[in-house]
């Protein structure tokens, strides 16, 4: 289990998903904050540097692929483990990125335990 010392990051631009995925996650001991779309999420993502994101793909701002590239670009936040949660399959421009980075792919709707379990083991992967 997670240790209170985890931040995470959520990064998904419909409220009541972000609120039900923080709920579980602080029920794991995740310490979470959320943002609301691309931009907010490249906002603390920078700021915060987080020992994890959940990141959704579909937004109407700055679209989740364009945050994982950012991180992944920022020698600063490039080893932060990555967990994509789409409700569409895996776009075939991030299928190559995924074998080489700390960054797990599921598809919505996701249950707690495979969201926790990947969380964990993709921060494992990452070393955090």
């Amino acid at each position: 289990m997670s240790s209170d010392k985890n931040l995470v990051i959520i990064v998904e631009d419909e409220p009541d998903t972000a609120e039900m995925f923080a709920e579980l996650l602080k029920l794991e001991g995740y310490r979470v904050k959320k943002a609301y779309g691309g931009t907010a999420g490249i906002d603390i993502v920078t700021k915060e540097r987080p020992d994890a994101v959940l990141l959704d793909l579909m937004m109407p701002d700055v679209s989740g692929l364009e945050v994982l590239r950012y991180i992944r670009r920022d020698p600063n936040l490039e080893n932060i483990p990555v967990v994509i949660v789409s409700g569409r399959p895996m776009p075939d421009e991030i299928k190559g990125d995924l074998e080489n980075t700390a960054t797990t792919y599921l598809m919505k709707p996701v249950g707690i335990e495979q969201l926790t379990q990947a969380l964990t083991e993709t921060m494992r992967k990452s070393g955090v």
